[in-house]
């Protein structure tokens, strides 16, 4: 990130130093809540939950469940059953 935005990484975490999370939070965080979302796409229900989980950068499936659950309080398959299900 720092150097897409062509700044030191020091700098960048400056930056931050005042808000309420770090950058590898905000960053992990909006990864996560991307990957919820395309979860929920139906247009994306032939794409597997690693596929989704590594589009956004995660390189590690167990690691991205484990994040995700934290996050949202259910697995990434729970999450795309009850968002893709009838009601």
């Amino acid at each position: 990130m720092a150097a897409a935005l062509h700044l030191s990484v020091r700098t960048l975490h400056k930056l931050f130093a005042d808000e309420p999370e770090t950058v590898a939070r905000r960053i992990t965080r909006r990864r996560l809540e991307r990957a919820a979302a395309d979860l929920a796409d139906p247009r994306l229900v032939g794409r597997t939950v690693t596929w989704i989980a590594f589009s956004w950068g995660f390189r590690d499936a167990a690691h991205f469940s484990r994040a995700f659950r934290q996050r949202f309080g259910r697995s990434p398959v729970e999450h795309r059953a009850r968002a893709l299900s009838p009601s």
